[in-house]
């Protein structure tokens, strides 16, 4: 599928629709697999100085979403639907997260993807996620939707 977005567009997209959170996030590549890059700092830790499962989660629920969009476009409006995370080593200290997103499935109504996270130059994953997005039927429309299946 042709991409939408690149890295730059996805990130401008983040900072105009989630302010709160773009400064956290980066786009390394686009491309079959999407690579974005949590930076991480003092407040994303929980005591043991380890990245705090939820800051986790939000990577991989961000790499999906900007997975997504870097196929359909700017659909501010799609959302998560079902999640599945394992947290399986403690990331390093004083690194950032590197999410690596696979979507799985792209259809009219339902996005499906795979997430792995490292930490920044380790070789093996700190977290695995799965994730389902909803995707609102306005994206679903144009010459595309008729090729797509849920």
């Amino acid at each position: 599928m042709q991409l939408k977005m690149d890295a730059t567009s996805l990130e401008a997209f983040i900072a105009r629709e989630f302010p709160q959170v773009a400064q956290d996030f980066s786009v390394d590549e686009v491309g079959e697999e999407l690579v974005v890059r949590m930076h991480v700092h003092e407040r994303h830790l929980r005591p043991g100085g380890t990245v705090s499962g939820p800051n986790m989660f939000a990577l991989a629920d961000v790499g999906i979403y900007l997975a997504i969009l870097s196929r359909l476009g700017p659909v501010a409006l799609a959302v998560t639907t079902g999640a599945s995370v394992d947290f399986m080593r403690k990331p390093e200290a004083g690194r950032d997260l590197v999410a690596k997103v696979r979507l799985l499935k792209l259809g009219r109504v339902l996005a499906v993807g795979d997430v792995l996270i490292y930490s920044d130059g380790q070789t093996e994953p700190v977290a695995r996620a799965s994730m389902t997005y909803s995707i609102p039927p306005q994206a679903g429309q144009g010459p595309e939707s008729t090729t797509r299946r849920r």
